[in-house]
């Protein structure tokens, strides 16, 4: 296929159009847009860390479809429904990544996400 493989993974929700959760190609992955939204469609957690932990969980698990992980990460782009969350959203991230090992990043503020009580949403870039 021109546009390389496509990844969907069984033990996330579904996304809520025609897209998959990663799409490999050239030895680049690419993940769509990712939230903390669980199988069934509820949302893990109403605060930012537990959303920020489980959106990076949520990663790991895409990523492990194409047999890689974390560590293969080179660019993320966070979208965050408040800036006041920026200081525990950090506070996650930094148990996941230090300024050796982790990906590029930009954070934008955003006014909502596909879903009512989501505080944060990460796309990325990894090479396989």
């Amino acid at each position: 296929m021109k546009n390389g493989k496509s990844y969907l993974s069984k033990e996330l929700a579904f996304p809520l159009a025609h897209y998959p959760h990663l799409r490999e190609v050239n030895g680049f992955l690419f993940l769509s847009g990712i939230s903390a939204r669980k199988k069934d469609g509820t949302i893990e957690g109403k605060d930012i860390k537990t959303q920020t932990r489980a959106v990076l969980e949520n990663l790991k698990n895409i990523l492990s479809l194409a047999g890689a992980d974390l560590t293969h990460l080179v660019d993320l782009t966070v979208f965050l429904t408040d800036m006041e969350n920026y200081s525990g959203y950090n506070e996650v991230y930094n148990h996941y990544f230090n300024a050796e090992n982790g990906p590029a990043r930009t954070t934008v503020s955003v006014k909502e996400l596909p879903g009512k009580d989501l505080l944060i949403e990460i796309k990325g870039t990894a090479v396989s």
